[in-house]
């Protein structure tokens, strides 16, 4: 009987495991070789929550994930979208960017960037509220150039 139990709560557990929804993790590489991963917060509503971004030393597959340096956590309303490069304040450095989509009946975007100061992450630039079209690169350097 307790063999039986055991089974039924580990198929329960198994099966509410299996249910979640699928969540955002990418990796990116940098130019210098760190390891970038970008992840949803776990166990969150898949609508609105929080993300990470975590750096990682320069090291060899399958070793790119073992040396952590660095880490922020930031909020977010919507889902991640796609996480990508680009240099929005025109020093040839690129930040990391991270593209999050409203799942409201307006899905808009928001648009945060990120850079690598030596062996730290640093928060650069937010802008939010953008027309579902919207190019969040433009709207990250038009942003940094309105602050200065």
């Amino acid at each position: 009987m307790r063999v039986l139990i055991t089974a039924m709560v580990l198929l329960f557990t198994t099966s509410v495991h299996a249910a979640e929804p699928e969540r955002f993790v990418s990796k990116i590489t940098l130019p210098t070789g760190n390891t970038v991963v970008v992840a949803e917060g776990d166990f969150e509503a898949r609508s609105l929550g929080s993300f990470s971004v975590r750096l990682y030393d320069a090291a060899a597959a399958p070793d790119e994930t073992t040396f952590f340096t660095s880490g922020l956590i930031r909020p977010r309303d919507g889902t991640i979208e796609k996480v990508m490069l680009a240099d929005i304040d025109g020093n040839k450095q690129p930040e990391i960017i991270v593209v999050v989509r409203s799942v409201g009946s307006g899905n808009y975007l928001s648009a945060h960037a990120f850079s690598v100061n030596k062996d730290k992450l640093v928060f650069r630039a937010a802008v939010g509220e953008l027309a579902a079209d919207a190019n969040p690169v433009e709207a990250l350097r038009k942003a940094k150039k309105s602050k200065g």
